[in-house]
């Protein structure tokens, strides 16, 4: 792999915060999202705005698409690591994959919902809980994406990535255990907005994003370029 296409995507870590992020603010997700002790009124009038939340949606699903490159570099690098024998890379391929479509899957049924927002303010407000707990409730791919990397740093002897980079994968699968307890509480800070839930998720995985793509950006620019020709790659 050339190492332009492994920077593109390294790049595309912070790039799927960054988009992601400014596709919530101008839909109205942030800074303080619906939650589930929300008013029938209060969930109506979000989506009555729908032209606002529908922009925004459309920009956070572009840029929650972003992690994909991601994950295939991530997939490309534990390959490097594991060599002939790459069943963490192929379990960090499926979980990673199965990640970013539950992520982009609430994204698009909140659109839905602002796409007709004249409809039953019942239907809409249990539209709204089923997205909400669909975006923060299934944590299994995620926590075993993380273990998978962890695993695979750790257990390669040759450090082809710094180990830090494996403690910091079990510590974000460590902070997405509390996410199902959206379930049984509608307030408090084990609500799907409350600190230990949504907030605590959306930080470590933003972390993840983001670091993980800098640590890649950097193993990049230490490998050898294959696409280089010799007379580039030896100084006359």
């Amino acid at each position: 792999m050339s190492r332009r296409i492994q920077l593109i995507c390294a790049w595309c870590g912070p790039a799927t915060v960054i988009v992601a992020l400014c596709g919530w603010l101008i839909a109205g997700v942030l800074p303080i999202p619906l939650g589930s002790s929300s008013t029938t009124e209060q969930v109506v009038s979000f989506y009555a705005n729908d032209t606002r939340v529908l922009c925004g949606l459309v920009i956070a699903q572009l840029g929650i698409c972003l992690v994909f490159p991601l994950i295939g570099l991530i997939g490309y690098r534990m390959l490097r690591i594991e060599g002939r024998h790459p069943i963490l890379t192929f379990i960090q391929l499926v979980t990673g994959a199965a990640t970013g479509v539950l992520l982009l899957l609430p994204m698009l049924l909140m659109a839905v919902i602002a796409f007709r927002p004249d409809r039953n303010p019942e239907l809409t407000v249990t539209l709204n809980d089923i997205s909400w707990l669909l975006f923060i409730t299934p944590i299994a791919p995620f926590i075993i994406q993380n273990i998978a990397i962890g695993t695979a740093i750790l257990r390669d002897r040759r450090a082809t990535l710094p180990r830090w980079v494996g403690y910091m994968n079990f510590w974000i699968a460590a902070s997405f255990i509390p996410d199902p307890l959206a379930f049984f509480f509608h307030s408090g800070p084990f609500s799907w907005r409350g600190v230990f839930i949504f907030w605590l998720a959306l930080t470590t995985y933003a972390v993840f994003l983001v670091g993980m793509g800098l640590v890649l950006r950097a193993a990049a620019l230490k490998d050898v370029d294959p696409e280089e020709s010799p007379s580039r790659a030896v100084p006359a």
